[in-house]
């Protein structure tokens, strides 16, 4: 499995009402950083020909974070069959190392001319183990 990482800090727009990150800004981050990790891994020709569809997100929220706190956002890759991938997200206090956020989200391999589900190759497969 090929781990993708990268350190975000919290700014003032990523709060909500009581002064912690939002719900729906940790639900953007889990894409933002699925959607870094296949751009920097897809060949050129994966990009011009495929993109991807979120099927389902489970979503357990472990900790808050706060305005200046530095995280670390984790993805991999859990399983990749058929027309799906089963994507892993973990959003870490970078300095306390605390868990705050576990994700698990199934994504579809859409054709990008037809916008049809497409069963994945075997370098697709294999990109991120």
């Amino acid at each position: 499995m090929k781990e993708f990482t990268e350190i975000i800090t919290v700014k003032e727009d990523d709060l909500d009402d009581l002064f912690h990150v939002n719900n729906v800004r940790y639900i953007q981050w889990v894409q933002d950083v699925a959607k870094n990790h296949w751009l920097t891994e897809a060949t050129e020709e994966m990009l011009e020909n495929y993109i991807w569809m979120v099927l389902t997100h489970y979503i357990e929220y472990k900790g808050q974070a706060f305005l200046g706190d530095e995280l670390l956002l984790k993805t991999y890759i859990k399983k990749a069959a058929g027309v799906t991938s089963t994507r892993i997200v973990e959003i870490y206090n970078n300095k306390t190392d605390k868990l705050l956020l576990h994700s698990k989200t199934e994504w579809c391999l859409i054709n990008k001319e037809n916008k049809r589900p497409i069963r994945l190759t075997e370098d697709l497969k294999n990109m991120f183990t």
